[in-house]
């Protein structure tokens, strides 16, 4: 699935064939989305995609940028959010052109993480010229699908995903590739004020009806019990956590794929505390797991699984955000990233809207143009914002 290398890009189908010299010379490790033990965890547990990345080089073969490719099999009947519409339209004329498979899935190339929200596609080193990076990035991807002949057949559209707004001013570079750029559900971000040392110290910054609503959930949810997630029994766990991951993804409105849950064991194996695992139980039956990744500074929120039967009458999910807050301040984090979806919920537990744009390129013009038109009028589902602190210091946009 790899090609041959060019002067200012290396290609390669599997982690292990990049050496550590590349490694080291990149530098990007400190970042665990661009550490061998990461991306090889993905790539051994989900063969349902298929992975490939990048290393741009310079004159002096030395390695400037990284990236990340997935091929993923998107099922344009599974839309059911903002862009259900535009897709609707586009798939109905591009089918009726012949442009569009009718019954095969949509293969769409992504730059980028497929199952997470953020800028963890692409590593530029410092000191580099990014907009010039992007560029080379853009042509090295052509490149990739052009001279493999299954890829260019294969191939149906490109995508760069969730850039945030202070990097736009890079990625529009993109715009002269003929990539249309939109808006996609942001990532709900809370910042840690830094003189919060425990639980209580949030709770005590919280306006009275908020901190009513935040004790009022950890009450109802007192009889769950809640454990560790652990190399020794996530092999007795899995299945039902795999159902209850099921149960969460079938009502969202947008999904580049299932994910294989078998990855957690690879990533607790690779990655030990730094992946946190927890599952959630009553009466010992599992109602739910979170999971999630420290990233740095911060605390990046993964999947989660839940039992709706259960969640209104526990409190599942709301105790899960105040335990991310919990995990956040046990570990002196700066950042929670709790991703897209759930946008109100997560805004009264004091989440912002951090922006997020994807670029999107049809391989064939005349669908790209028709793409282009309609993806002009997305824009992400609104909600209302609430305001839980006494004093607010942080506006993300």
């Amino acid at each position: 699935m790899c090609c041959n290398h060019t002067n200012t890009s290396l290609y390669f189908s599997s982690i292990e064939e990049i050496s550590d010299t590349i490694w080291e010379q990149l530098g990007c490790t400190k970042e665990v989305y661009f550490s061998k033990k990461y991306l090889s965890a993905l790539a051994e547990n989900n063969p349902q995609i298929t992975f490939a990345y990048i290393v741009l080089v310079d004159e002096n073969k030395l390695p400037t940028a990284f990236a990340t490719l997935q091929v993923v099999d998107f099922f344009l009947d599974s839309v059911r959010n903002d862009l259900e519409l535009a897709v609707r339209r586009i798939k109905n004329i591009g089918r009726k052109l012949g442009l569009i498979p009718d019954k095969k899935p949509f293969k769409l190339l992504t730059c980028g993480n497929t199952f997470v929200s953020g800028e963890h596609g692409i590593f530029i080193k410092e000191n580099q010229d990014k907009k010039k990076i992007v560029k080379e990035l853009a042509k090295a991807i052509l490149h990739f699908v052009s001279s493999n002949a299954g890829l260019n057949k294969e191939i149906n559209a490109f995508m760069l995903k969730d850039f945030i707004k202070e990097s736009l001013f890079i990625t529009d570079e993109l715009h002269d590739y003929n990539y249309s750029s939109f808006n996609v559900e942001p990532n709900m971000v809370l910042e840690l004020d830094e003189n919060w040392s425990s639980f209580d110290d949030y709770l005590a910054a919280m306006k009275t009806k908020f901190r009513v609503k935040a004790k009022k959930a950890l009450k109802v949810s007192a009889d769950i019990k809640i454990e560790e997630v652990t190399t020794k029994n996530i092999a007795d766990l899995l299945p039902k956590m795999t159902e209850l991951y099921k149960t969460v993804s079938a009502n969202a409105g947008f999904n580049l794929g299932d994910f294989n849950l078998e990855t957690y064991k690879s990533l607790k194996e690779n990655l030990g505390d730094t992946y946190i695992l927890r599952a959630y139980s009553i009466d010992n039956k599992l109602v739910g797991f979170l999971s999630g990744m420290i990233n740095q500074n911060a605390l990046d929120a993964h999947f989660v699984g839940i039992d709706y039967s259960k969640n209104r009458e526990y409190a599942i999910y709301q105790r899960m955000l105040y335990d991310y807050i919990q995990i956040a301040l046990d570990n002196k984090l700066s950042t929670i990233n709790f991703g897209r979806t759930a946008s109100d919920i997560k805004s009264s537990v004091g989440a912002f809207p951090q922006d997020l744009t994807i670029y999107l390129r049809h391989k064939n013009s005349i669908p790209n143009r028709l793409l282009s038109i309609f993806l002009k009028r997305i824009e992400p589902t609104p909600f209302h914002q609430k305001h839980p602190f006494k004093t607010e210091k942080v506006t993300l946009s």
